[in-house]
């Protein structure tokens, strides 16, 4: 439970930083950007602006993300006003940032996950992978198909006769999205996304005083 909670400090403490606070505001303006050419039909939306958000999250941990998730919904809202403000919502994308904190957050590594392959011998660590189906999952599935379908329902976005039919067609194309493309997206992304911060400057230990 200790080192749970330790995760969110280490997390704030990444915005010391300023060559972090760069990468979090560009991969922030890159979030609003998708969202900008993100789809509307008639009960759910087509957008991939999660991915900048989860890269967020597992480069700098779920402290950051939150607030990343925050300031995109704000700041998206001012750049482009789209009807009213409701903070409901605001709330949901700053959870959004959390969920991919908590799951993805690369500092917060204590055990790999490795497969062997008996032929060759050579070991691949799935951990990272691991993470992003689970983190992906849990936020489809409680925001996406959940949280964000009763909010529409409470904004009277759908009205309760078309509450099944919205539920369905959210449910059918969540599954297909997150097979077909959530998840190869994140699969190809993330790992470069932490090889590009590796190179970049990320994750670089302080160096110890040597004992005399």
């Amino acid at each position: 439970m200790k080192s749970f909670f330790s995760m969110f400090t280490k997390s704030a403490k990444e915005l010391t930083n300023p060559v972090n606070l760069v990468k979090v505001g560009m991969l922030i303006a890159i979030s609003m950007v998708i969202e900008m050419y993100s789809i509307d039909l008639t009960f759910f939306k087509i957008n991939f602006a999660f991915l900048a958000i989860a890269v967020i999250g597992m480069l700098f941990g779920p402290t950051v993300g939150l607030f990343a998730g925050l300031i995109c919904d704000v700041v998206g809202y001012m750049v482009h006003p789209n009807g009213a403000f409701l903070p409901a919502y605001t709330l949901v994308a700053g959870l959004q940032g959390l969920i991919y904190g908590i799951c993805l957050y690369t500092k917060n590594d204590g055990h790999s996950i490795i497969l062997r392959n008996n032929e060759s011998k050579k070991d691949t660590d799935i951990t990272l992978f691991l993470r992003i189906i689970i983190a992906r999952l849990i936020d489809v599935v409680l925001i996406n198909i959940f949280i964000n379908t009763a909010l529409n329902l409470h904004y009277h976005f759908i009205t309760e006769d078309s509450y099944s039919a919205a539920v369905i067609a959210r449910v059918t194309k969540n599954v297909v999205e997150y097979f077909l493309a959530d998840l190869p997206l994140m699969f190809v992304l993330m790992p470069a996304a932490l090889l590009a911060h590796k190179k970049t400057g990320g994750f670089k230990r302080k160096k110890t005083a040597k004992a005399a």
